[in-house]
């Protein structure tokens, strides 16, 4: 037995062998990670490293338990003990083998542990990061979004309420509209009185409240409009009930519902989960947050990561107050700062700094970065739209030019409509983009539809995709018929499938009873082999037999893309089957369910990217543009025109936008901007003062420098640097950049693309849209008189 020197000396050897394993963080971070046993609030800046934090600190807790802080062993060290924790502190792997088993204090098991994230590709990303640090145990742990880890408790225990099973669907934005206009018409409700999308979003609210239909009018008032939602509220859940169905606010409150009613269900899975970790817990609301509260509430192991700074989410529900009171929810709470950044330069930083050092309800942190200053934030006023739409195409294109890759650069607008006449002189500059947040792979028609098919194989109760796919392709049962089976299902109790199985009893069906029991001997066929062949081959026999193909293929126009977009879903089943531990239709279905635009960004993908500063959160760019930086448009007329809490939350949305730059952002105003079908003269944005950057709007394009701010002129045309290869012999060029007629056949030479075939022309105005081949891109259409082509 070691004297009490000796057994000092060892404690003292196994923290240095925990340093060992950390020592790429820095003191902060570690501070986090070794901070295991009570609630931990880490208020983590943007660029800060806050998934490095907590990967690193789940893996800590998986190797070594609250090791660290403890003075004990797990087994009683000894003399050889002590001479393998030296050694192994000093570097010696053979020795850290030997005294593996006694350096852990009270470790859990990877199953123990739940880490929740806000987007599957965050959870992705730390089940990978996981995975490299502890190997296949990594997978064991409970990571994924709140709807999934909900998702999954509800499956577990049928749903979790009466009415429900463990099939249930999960209803996305557009199968909700669905349904809450089928319960207006039902309620005779007037659309342009009450529309649906603002008892939706009152739904939402109350959902996130925890506010049940019956409850409705006692916490919102007693007025005729509010009368009005809380009866379509009561309508809309019975109908998603009678569905087994349950939108996204449904998964959470139904998971706390459950949690709150069944005790042995609570205290299971309280026990089970000896350590909670919360990503983004500034967006969280008070359904999560109540989610969390009762989750944690025996071991109180609860560790959240945020921002306060970046509290961006109000209008769905969000909640800074989560974050700014942990210390009060949840006594004896540790705070950890995180203020090195490694994503931006000093001077980015900087004007982060400035601008959200003006809002109030902040806890406060200034970021720092051992980058180096960089180049001084960039701003240019320009005359209107398009003036400012040319800069920054004329910028991507010379920064392209210089050796940067279409993918560095990303254009950040507070508002979709202002992305229109950027997109327009991008297709004109021949500047590959793509936007995120906008039509999206699964909202195709045709995904949809075949999604709806798989939905209600798996879940003939799905009222909505039932009605979407009843007639599609065309059988005559038309919308009379779908709509006298509801009453019929209504009045008998049974679901509208139910209804359509027994058409033939019914005479308003009998008309239609030989189509309907068409329709249902096929998806029953269907439904009878779906757990008996790969989901792949489902989806081919859905289309075949549903006539699905068939019905595409008599549109020549659009059948091949159609089927091209078809072929790329059963890629995606194929590659589900392949990668889940457990593979199924309702899993597929449930991943598809609660994807978002983010989930599908592909950082490889090289084109400029083009998005709201809202989808951007999380991302970062070499190069960010920041357009339309004026009063009333950033901070937007509501914002201004309300009160300080909607100021302070665009200022937080101005610091997002800024962070997201890792070497370069770039402002933008306009002097007239037509935006909303009016044309606006707003001065700059408040923003950019506070940011530091000096109001020069008199000097027009004349360089300018102030307060560590460029304004840059923007080069004239003529100026623009041209890659040696663009000289060629034997070249019909027009003045102005316009080349002669081109024809299908004709080769041409791209400054950027290079060498490519024309495959089309066609007028467009006083214009031609021209679709070319080039060798090294692939085909592109460019409009002729902005593309700057060379005949060859």
């Amino acid at each position: 037995m070691l004297n009490d020197l000796d057994y000092a000396a060892c404690l003292q050897y196994r923290c240095a062998v925990m340093e060992r394993d950390f020592a790429r963080m820095n003191d902060m971070q570690r501070q986090a990670v070794f901070s295991v046993e009570g609630p931990l609030l880490v208020l983590a800046g943007a660029g800060s490293g806050k998934t490095t934090v907590l990967a690193n600190r789940i893996a800590n807790i998986l190797r070594y338990g609250d090791a660290w802080n403890s003075d004990q062993f797990t087994y009683e060290p000894n003399e050889n003990d002590l001479a393998n924790l030296k050694a192994a502190a000093e570097g010696n792997e053979e020795a850290l083998s030997c005294v593996r088993k006694i350096l852990p204090w009270r470790e859990p098991k990877p199953w123990q542990v739940l880490a929740i994230t806000f987007t599957n590709k965050a959870a992705n990303e730390m089940k990978e990061r996981l995975r490299t640090i502890l190997g296949p145990g990594g997978d064991d742990v409970w990571a994924g979004t709140f709807h999934s880890v909900c998702a999954k408790i509800l499956r577990r225990h049928d749903g979790g309420l009466p009415g429900f099973d463990g099939h249930f669907a999960i209803y996305d934005t557009d199968d909700s509209k669905r349904v809450m206009k089928e319960v207006q018409r039902q309620l005779r409700m007037d659309e342009k009185y009450l529309p649906h999308k603002q008892i939706l979003s009152a739904v939402s609210r109350a959902k996130d409240r925890l506010i049940a239909p019956e409850d409705y009018v006692k916490e919102f008032g007693n007025e005729h409009k509010q009368r009005q939602i809380a009866e379509a509220y009561a309508l809309y859940q019975k109908q998603l009930r009678r569905a087994n169905a349950m939108d996204f606010d449904d998964i959470i409150v139904h998971t706390v519902r459950l949690l709150e009613q069944n005790t042995d269900v609570r205290e299971q899975y309280q026990r089970r989960f000896r350590y909670i970790l919360v990503d983004e817990y500034q967006d969280t609301n008070h359904a999560q947050y109540r989610l969390i509260s009762l989750l944690a509430a025996m071991h109180m192991n609860l560790c959240v990561v945020g921002d306060d700074d970046q509290s961006i989410y109000r209008f769905r529900g969000a909640t800074i107050e989560n974050i700014l009171q942990f210390e009060h929810q949840f006594p004896n709470a540790r705070v950890i700062r995180l203020e090195q950044n490694y994503r931006s330069t000093q001077n980015i930083l900087d004007a982060a700094n400035k601008v959200i050092e003006h809002n109030e309800g902040r806890k406060g942190k200034t970021l720092w970065t051992g980058n180096g200053a960089g180049e001084a934030p960039g701003w240019q006023v320009c005359e209107d739209e398009r003036d400012e739409a040319r800069v920054i195409a004329d910028r991507i294109m010379q920064s392209v030019a210089k050796g940067a890759a279409w993918g560095d650069h990303a254009v950040l607008y507070r508002a979709n409509a202002l992305s229109n006449t950027i997109e327009t002189q991008l297709v004109r500059s021949g500047v590959p983009y793509r936007i995120i947040g906008g039509h999206r792979f699964y909202d195709r028609k045709e995904i949809r539809d075949a999604l709806a098919y798989l939905t209600v194989i798996a879940n003939p109760a799905d009222e909505v995709r039932l009605r979407r796919i009843v007639n599609e392709p065309k059988r005559g049962i038309g919308e009379a018929t779908v709509q006298a089976a509801a009453n019929v299902a209504a009045r008998e109790g049974v679901t509208l499938y139910g209804a359509f199985m027994r058409a033939e009893e019914h005479p308003e069906l009998s008309r239609a009873a030989a189509r309907i029991k068409g329709f249902i001997t096929m998806m029953e066929d269907l439904r009878k082999i779906q757990f008996e062949v790969p989901l792949k081959d489902l989806l081919d026999l859905v289309l075949q037999r549903s006539g699905y193909m068939l019905a595409l293929a008599e549109d020549k126009e659009t059948f091949e893309d159609r089927k091209d977009n078809l072929q790329e879903l059963g890629s995606n089943l194929l590659r589900y089957e392949e990668e889940a531990e457990e593979p199924s239709l309702w899993g597929f279905l449930e991943d598809v369910a609660l994807l978002s635009d983010i989930d599908q960004y592909n950082t490889q993908a090289d084109a400029a990217v083009l998005m709201t500063l809202h989808s951007a959160k999380g991302l970062e760019f070499p190069c960010v543009f920041l357009p339309a930086w004026e009063e009333r448009v950033f901070p937007g007329y509501q914002a201004l025109t309300g009160g300080q809490e909607d100021l302070e939350e665009e200022r937080r949305l101005a610091y997002v936008g800024i962070t997201r730059a890792k070497q370069k952002v770039f402002f933008t105003t306009a002097r007239t901007r037509l935006l909303y079908g009016s044309t606006q003269y707003n001065p700059p944005s408040r923003f950019l003062k506070e940011a530091g950057v000096e109001d020069n709007a008199q000097s027009g394009r004349t360089p300018r420098r102030g307060l560590g701010v460029v304004e840059w002129e923007r080069p004239a045309e003529k100026a623009k640097p041209k890659p040696p290869s663009f000289a060629r012999g034997n070249v019909a060029q027009r003045q102005g950049g316009a080349t002669d007629a081109l024809a299908p056949g004709d080769t041409v030479l791209h400054p950027t693309f290079g060498e490519g075939l024309v495959l089309g022309a066609k007028p467009m105005g006083n214009d031609t849209l021209l679709e070319i081949a080039f060798e090294n891109v692939g085909t592109k259409k460019l409009m002729a008189n902005f593309a700057k082509l060379e005949k060859i």
